[in-house]
């Protein structure tokens, strides 16, 4: 979702809310991040603010004591208002005066007036594109972009430039295409003509990047061309604010502060032009501190360059602990001790601030990024413009499967998970059957296997959706013929019915509705591969019900040859790295009991935060039917996870260094 509504009209800022700061002789700025940059953004409103040279100061000397910053972005137009250019040149000034970056920033907002419209435009709290169809807004759009063009060498696009008007005119232009084609067409042309041209013209030496929001999944709807735009603008950045998955609107799962990271990357380098620039996370939304940090730390882990701070003044407001009363007594990673004594040690006379948390948190991770290497997970493939199971690929990774996200099938990755959205591939099967047959493992949900049937799934496996659903509450695993381990017991979970061939296929777990069977994970051999059936509950949310050992075993089939994998509740997500590394991060409110498994006989963990070495368990536990027939060798470490804490480590292990079976033609991403 684009920056919140607050800043889509002017601000009143109170006088009482104003603190001047003052600060002693030695003061000590807050340490730099080594491992990646920060930057600031400042919307329009809060430019128009900083006009005061008493606010410019005393705010710019509380924020720069609490976090290190490298750059700042001065918005140039927000929701009708502009900017002059006497202002833009004096805050220019200041900031590189002090040693820091400066580039300009655009939110293409409404102005929130519909006078003279033929329509009205909406109200109540909702997002109000510019009308792109209107010749006289499509003028503005220009002259913004020359303004901005003229004061800096580099351009962000806030994530308001997508249209979501239905004036008439918007009507009378679309004809009878459909929305998303419609709005498609007509972004690409305005970011052409009325964005990219005029600022080129004005200025040949600028960069203009284009900030794409985390609702990824609905991009095309509104006109976000996230195959063209990339290759268009001379960057792209990513919006990896999640905020709290269950009071906002939109319930986005704390995974995807990594997730659409790595996702955006792989989107950079397919539009072979520029590159994902960074993240960018807000403070709005949280109904505790942790959250604020944990979206900063997923951002990071993802290993992107740069972290955007939106916003200047909100970052000044008096940081609110919430409601964590049931953790604040362990050791958690955010630290009530560790962030006051950050917060003593600065220059600051002014209360804990949202400044304070992201320097502390941003140092917390900043510690351990440059002992990760490059992120790898199970290779995942969403088309351009597709749709399907809405950000299914974040609630797996949620539970403990991590996932690394291409906008084009990965054919040299070992295994390949594919949900419903792959269905936009009109050559899926084949690319599935070419797969199988060179080796390598599929991973399908029960949403695009219900999309592939009668499109040629038959002719790899006699398996289908029936359409039924089944109430579920009772689990169980084996892999081979006879009785089953048990996995454990919910209550009542919805999920489809796929029916199988007895002997043909084997549902490796499964559960019981009322005694009925119910395939929870369904293996199938084909050539030289194997194909899996994952299925998913009709609520996405009732993953995270699923037992620990049936979630467990889920994992040791899909993630079998993978460096490491955990044994371990829903909400525990894993973080893997090419070089052994792997961060285990809980989004629980109470401790986590995770069991590591590394792939090897005799692998030595470390703690990359404090050097401890962690040995392995005396023995191996066994999984009752819970794993593959054959499963690799593993060694297990047991450790407990702080709740909201990430925990990094380094495994040494000789198995490690080898191709994973399959041959070398295949690898994990």
């Amino acid at each position: 979702m684009p920056a919140r509504h607050r800043f889509l009209f002017p601000i009143a800022f109170s006088i009482a809310a104003i603190v001047i700061f003052c600060f002693p002789l030695n003061a000590t700025p807050p340490p730099a991040h080594d491992q990646f940059h920060v930057a600031v953004y400042i919307p329009v409103f809060v430019v128009e603010k900083l006009k005061d040279p008493e606010y410019l100061e005393s705010s710019w000397n509380e924020l720069s004591s609490q976090v290190a910053i490298d750059k700042v972005y001065i918005e140039t137009y927000r929701s009708g208002t502009t900017a002059d250019d006497d202002l833009l040149e004096s805050l220019k000034k200041f900031f590189t005066d002090r040693g820091l970056e400066v580039a300009g920033g655009i939110a293409y907002v409404g102005a929130g007036d519909t006078a003279g419209s033929d329509t009205e435009d909406a109200g109540e709290g909702q997002f109000v594109s510019m009308c792109y169809t209107d010749f006289e807004q499509r003028e503005d759009v220009k002259k913004i972009a020359e303004l901005t063009a003229r004061h800096f060498d580099e351009i962000m696009l806030d994530d308001f430039f997508f249209s979501n008007t239905k004036r008439n005119s918007d009507i009378a232009a679309k004809g009878n295409q459909t929305w998303s084609a419609f709005r498609l067409r007509l972004m690409d042309d305005v970011a052409d003509a009325w964005v990219l041209s005029p600022a080129r013209a004005v200025n040949p030496k600028v960069k203009v990047i284009i900030k794409f929001p985390n609702w990824y999944e609905h991009f095309q709807a509104n006109g976000y061309d996230l195959d063209k735009e990339p290759k268009m603008f001379d960057g792209i950045y990513t919006g990896t604010e999640t905020r709290d998955p269950v009071i906002t609107d939109q319930h986005l799962q704390q995974y995807e502060s990594y997730l659409l990271v790595r996702y955006f990357d792989n989107v950079a380098q397919d539009s072979r032009r520029g590159r994902n620039g960074g993240g960018w996370v807000d403070t709005y939304d949280i109904r505790y501190i942790d959250r604020y940090a944990e979206q900063l730390w997923d951002t990071m882990l993802a290993k992107t360059p740069q972290m955007m701070l939106f916003q200047y003044s909100d970052l000044l407001r008096p940081m609110d602990w919430g409601n964590r009363r049931t953790w604040s007594r362990f050791a958690t990673t955010f630290n009530n001790t560790a962030l006051e004594k950050w917060h003593d040690d600065s220059t600051s006379s002014a209360p804990a601030s949202y400044a304070t948390a992201a320097g502390y948190a941003l140092n917390q991770v900043n510690a351990i990024l440059g002992k990760l290497g490059k992120p790898i997970g199970l290779a995942g493939y969403k088309p351009y413009q597709s749709n399907g199971e809405d950000f299914l690929h974040n609630y797996l990774g949620m539970i403990g499967i991590p996932i690394e996200l291409y906008p084009e099938f990965p054919g040299d990755a070992k295994t390949v998970l594919l949900t419903e959205e792959a269905s936009f591939d009109p050559n899926l099967v084949s690319k599935i059957t070419e797969h199988l047959q060179t080796g390598g493992n599929v991973v399908i949900t029960s949403g695009l296997l219900k999309k592939l049937q009668g499109k040629g799934i038959e002719q790899i496996a006699d398996i289908k959706a029936t359409g039924n659903v089944l109430r579920v509450n009772e689990y169980w695993g084996a892999p081979g013929a006879g009785a089953g381990a048990d996995l454990g017991k919910t209550s009542d979970l919805l999920v489809p019915e796929i029916a199988f061939q007895t002997n043909d296929a084997w549902p490796v777990v499964r559960g019981t509705a009322n005694g009925r069977g119910a395939p929870l994970l369904l293996m199938n051999r084909y050539s030289r591969g194997i194909l899996f059936v994952l299925t998913i509950p009709e609520n996405a949310s009732d993953l995270y019900a699923l037992p620990q050992p049936a979630l467990s075993a889920i994992r040791q089939y899909i993630m079998s040859g993978f460096p490491v994998w955990l044994d371990a509740p829903a909400k525990v997500s894993l973080f893997a790295y090419d070089n052994n590394s792997f961060v285990v991060e809980s989004y629980l409110d109470a401790p986590a009991k995770v069991t590591i498994a590394t792939l090897g006989e005799s692998a030595r963990l470390q703690n990359l935060a404090t050097g401890e070495e962690i040995k392995a368990a005396p023995t191996p536990s066994e999984a009752n039917g819970r794993h593959p027939a054959h499963p690799p060798q593993r060694t297990e470490f047991k450790i407990e996870v702080p709740p909201h804490s990430f925990m990094a480590f380094s495994a040494q292990s000789s198995a490690t260094d080898s191709e994973p079976a399959g041959g070398p033609q295949l690898r994990y991403h």
